[in-house]
């Protein structure tokens, strides 16, 4: 099985990327195939509101100068998506933001493409915000009809500086009990997620 972290921080090394790493540490001791891919300090911008992804139905957006269809044909493949977001203002960050909106734009325009699979969403934060940048990413999975884990709180992690989430003992073992859940749930869904009822248009 496969899982994809897509990690919405510019900041390599940072908070963000050592949550997500913990969580698909978990997963890759069940023997899941795992994947980071950063979105954050990129160039992928927001939704152009063109409905090109409904008139064509090709699983791709039409914006094609950035690396948006290549991240998202790597989502379709996924069991799955682990979306992670710096608290920038007391939101989910601009990049992950903008993926978002189109991600689940085109997922929606063709036969809700994300139905079945897990979503999770993982949150570094200074002091506030935290609850809802992760509401807010939940969204996206709520509305593309997606299964999402629980875990033992809400799946963030708090600090400041690089590293600093490691200091964060509940938060980084929240992410190894979320990484624990995926793989639980992948295993007790995949017999049967090609039947999932999708709701259509």
């Amino acid at each position: 099985m496969y899982a994809l972290a897509v990690n919405g921080s510019p900041r390599k090394g940072g908070n963000t990327e050592a949550l997500l790493k913990e969580v698909l540490g978990e997963l890759d001791n069940e023997g899941w195939e795992t994947e980071v891919i950063k979105v954050g300090g990129t160039d992928i911008r927001g939704c152009l509101a063109c409905n090109g992804c409904f008139k064509n139905q090709d699983n791709q957006c039409v914006q094609k100068k950035d690396a948006f269809n290549e991240i998202y044909s790597k989502m379709i493949k996924a069991d799955a998506i682990i979306l992670g977001s710096p608290v920038y203002f007391a939101a989910v960050g601009a990049d992950l933001k903008a993926f978002i909106e189109r991600a689940g734009y085109v997922a929606f325009a063709n036969n809700h493409a994300f139905a079945g699979k897990i979503g999770a969403a993982v949150v570094a934060v200074r002091r506030g915000g935290a609850t809802h940048t992760f509401d807010s990413i939940n969204h996206m999975f709520q509305m593309s009809q997606m299964i999402l884990p629980g875990s033992t709180y809400w799946n963030m992690g708090f600090g400041l500086n690089k590293e600093d989430v490691q200091d964060d003992t509940e938060g980084m073992a929240n992410m190894r009990h979320l990484g624990r859940a995926i793989g639980w749930l992948g295993k007790a869904i995949q017999p049967v997620r090609e039947s999932y009822p999708k709701q259509g248009r």
